[in-house]
């Protein structure tokens, strides 16, 4: 799923041109280059749909040409793709379209860096809603692309009981016996503890979110599990400690870091002369 909105892409491009580009001014109009995108990194390639369209926002005469497949790896001084066309229009596209293929293409990396960690195991890795404002969708995809799974893309695909809403019905049971009554959607519950576990596994959830459990927790909790409700882990679980936690028998595990914590991979645009 990489459905580019064309408005947002409008909204990128006018947060850094404003009312026109006051440098590539000074290049003839009429004046035609060739450029090339270059990774100073090893990645996944993820945003290609994207960096396209504000290209063609800016001038649909614009020809880029991929030397690489999208969501695939690529090692460190790799070509990602050649461009032609209009100078001053790829001048004034290089910088949102190049933050918005950095940014993609480290959601992904990021993603096969955990997903590649647990190979070894069935356990599946999750994104979360701690996605860049505005991104969503599209950071949802480039975790695709990396090899993970999303969760629910907002708060109106899937319902997640967490300790606030617990807190406010009043049981866990209650808050799972209401939400089965207003929507038939899935339904999921956050617990804290092997006695909410518990309350979660006898309500019958869809799935139940073990948030912070320890190691030696979430062993426990895979056991006390007689039932085929799916278990996923979530938070504090990093690169260093992944391993361990798939290595529970947890089903999913769901990582905000993936949309998070990230560091945009390193990409330039050169004219070539």
């Amino acid at each position: 799923m990489n459905h580019v909105n064309a408005e947002q892409i409008t909204q990128f491009l006018h947060e850094d041109l404003g009312t026109g580009d006051l440098t590539a001014a000074l290049i003839p109009a009429s004046a035609h280059t060739q450029a090339q995108v270059i990774t100073r990194e090893a990645m996944i390639v993820c945003g290609q749909a994207w960096f396209n369209a504000v290209f063609t926002h800016l001038n649909p005469a614009i020809e880029i040409i991929w030397q690489v497949e999208e969501a695939a790896y690529v090692p460190a001084d790799t070509c990602l793709c050649k461009l032609s066309g209009n100078t001053r229009a790829i001048l004034s596209g290089e910088r949102t379209a190049l933050n918005i293929l950095q940014t993609l293409s480290a959601t992904a990396t990021t993603t096969k860096l955990y997903v590649d960690a647990i190979q070894a195991s069935s356990c599946k890795i999750l994104d979360t809603r701690k996605t860049i404002p505005g991104l969503r969708q599209a950071q949802k995809y480039a975790v695709t692309c990396g090899g993970g799974v999303n969760h629910r893309h907002g708060l109106y695909d899937a319902v997640l009981i967490k300790e606030n809403h617990i807190a406010s019905t009043g049981s866990i049971a209650q808050a799972i016996q209401i939400a089965r009554s207003q929507s038939p959607n899935f339904v999921e519950v956050e617990v804290e503890n092997l006695h909410e576990l518990e309350q979660a596994l006898a309500a019958q959830a869809d799935r139940i979110l073990l948030d912070n459990f320890s190691i030696s927790m979430l062993r426990k909790a895979v056991k006390l599990n007689s039932t085929e409700i799916p278990l996923e882990a979530s938070g504090d679980i990093n690169l260093a400690n992944i391993n361990s936690i798939a290595a529970t028998g947890v089903d999913f595990i769901a990582i905000g870091a993936l949309t998070k914590n990230l560091q945009a991979i390193n990409l330039s645009l050169q004219i070539i002369p």
